[in-house]
């Protein structure tokens, strides 16, 4: 499927436009299948989508929330993403607690959480030997440095092919992460990106060619649909205009 970029005049139109179509990608997940898998990324960007998801009238039953990445630390940390997203949306609406499906992080031991993680994920799709999850959502920020999830530049876990979850680096702390190679089986998936520290990585990453190990959201191309939405800050320079399809890069 093609691909989609929206640059939006200011971090409240990101906002709204976000809402927007993660609500509508959620209807539309639960009218064709009965159900909506959404995998949810952390940082400041997506706790405020979260807070407004918590406004809405969605059919929370039929959502199942997974986490596309996670710092190795208690839920109850400050700087856990379970933790950021219960408290900004998940507590606040009548989803049942079957429907959550956090990655563990108590056996100090990440890649043994990792491959739990893999193995309930499996689990609840019923997937296939050799075959990956199919997630109807999945939300991505990119940090200043191109990374995404929590596929840091040159680290092993971006050669990962066979593997759902893997443990990535950030400066000799493990995270527990989506790989690539599952990113890319998703139906949907939707990076949310403002700030003007963003636009050298954007540069790069939406290049014709570049280094793919060097800037990891390189490797994000999902054989269903991609959406990019930018701030101006991040995407004004870049020349793209608003709905832009850049299904030739």
């Amino acid at each position: 499927m093609g691909t989609n970029v929206e640059v939006l005049p200011s971090q409240t139109a990101l906002l709204e436009r976000s809402l927007q179509l993660v609500a509508d990608k959620i209807n539309t997940a639960t009218a064709l299948h009965g159900q909506c898998t959404i995998a949810l990324s952390g940082g400041s960007t997506p706790k405020s989508l979260y807070e407004a998801i918590a406004k809405q009238s969605l059919p929370w039953e039929k959502i199942h929330v997974f986490w596309g990445d996670e710092r190795y630390v208690p839920p109850e940390h400050p700087d856990s993403n379970q933790g950021m997203a219960r408290r900004a949306w998940l507590d606040k609406v009548d989803i049942p607690a079957a429907n959550i499906h956090p990655m563990p992080t108590d056996a100090a031991d990440p890649a043994a959480d990792a491959q739990k993680y893999e193995l309930e994920v499996r689990k609840f799709f019923g997937s296939a030997p050799g075959e990956f999850p199919v997630f109807d959502i999945v939300l991505l920020g990119m940090g200043d440095d191109g990374h995404t999830a929590s596929l840091f530049p040159h680290t092993d876990v971006l050669q990962a092919r066979d593997r759902a979850i893997g443990v990535g680096n950030k400066d000799g702390e493990p995270r527990l992460t989506f790989t690539a190679a599952l990113i890319n089986q998703a139906r949907c998936v939707i990076f949310i990106v403002a700030g003007a520290n963003k636009q050298s990585a954007l540069a790069q990453v939406f290049a014709p060619e570049g280094d793919d190990m060097a800037y990891p959201s390189r490797l994000i191309e999902p054989v269903g649909e991609l959406w990019w939405l930018l701030d101006e800050s991040a995407g004004g320079n870049l020349g793209l205009a608003t709905s832009q399809s850049r299904s030739n890069y």
